[in-house]
This record gives structure tokens, C-alpha cells and sequence, in this order.
């Protein structure tokens, strides 16, 4: 039992998992500093606030919405421009031009071709 969990530990799958989890954390923490940080300071500039938690038209708290909402769109972009974009290009180039293989033609196939070839043109003469 116990050396069917090491096993279980011990596949690729399971640790690649583990890392990313671990990078994954670590990334969040950086994009949520830079989306409030950076981000909340040029909204504070412009609108006057850095997040909308406290919006409430009509009583209705909708601030907090907007907030991760914006903080959803930074970490997407953040993902998509840090690490989908590379991992495309990478594998672009990793991607070897298909080469053409000739089609090998068997001697009897290639003798019944050179037979129709010269039976179309007996009959095109004629």
C-alpha cells in the first residue's frame, strides 16, 4: 500500500501539478500587487478611488463585483501575455517543417500505370 502511494507521488502528472500549484500561488500574489498597486493607483488617479468595493447605487453593493472583475481581466491578461504567448511561440519553433516523403510505387504498380498511360494514348490516336 504504502509503496503504491510513493508510486502515486512519485509520477510525472503529480509533481508537475504540485509545481504549478506552488507557481501558480506565487503568480497570483504577484498579479493581485500589481493590479492594486499599479492598476488601483491609475484608477485612483482617473475616477477618483482606487477600488470599487464601496460602490452601492441604490444600496445594492456591487463595487466588490467590479473589483475582482477587473482584478479577473489583469490576472487573464497577466496569464496570456506572461506565459500562453511564449509557450506558443516556443512551440512553434520547437515545430520542425513536415518533409515531403516520396511515395515509393511498387515495380508492378508503376508497370500497370506505364500500361494505361500507353493504352490512353493508342486509344487517343485512334
Amino acid at each position: 500500500m504504502i509503496k503504491g502511494f510513493k508510486d502515486f507521488l512519485m509520477r510525472g502528472n503529480v509533481v508537475d501539478l504540485a509545481v504549478a500549484v506552488v507557481i501558480g500561488t506565487a503568480f497570483a500574489a504577484v498579479v493581485k500587487a500589481f493590479s492594486e498597486g499599479f492598476i488601483g493607483s491609475i484608477l485612483g488617479k482617473l475616477g477618483g478611488q482606487r477600488n470599487f468595493d464601496d460602490v452601492a447605487p441604490g444600496g445594492i453593493n456591487i463595487g466588490t463585483t467590479i473589483t475582482a472583475l477587473i482584478s479577473f481581466v489583469i490576472t487573464a491578461a497577466a496569464v496570456y501575455f506572461m506565459v500562453v504567448v511564449p509557450i506558443n511561440r516556443l512551440s512553434q519553433l520547437r515545430r520542425r517543417p513536415e518533409e515531403e516523403t516520396p511515395v515509393v510505387v511498387s515495380e508492378d504498380v508503376a508497370l500497370l500505370t506505364e500500361i494505361r498511360d500507353l493504352l490512353a494514348q493508342r486509344e487517343g490516336r485512334a
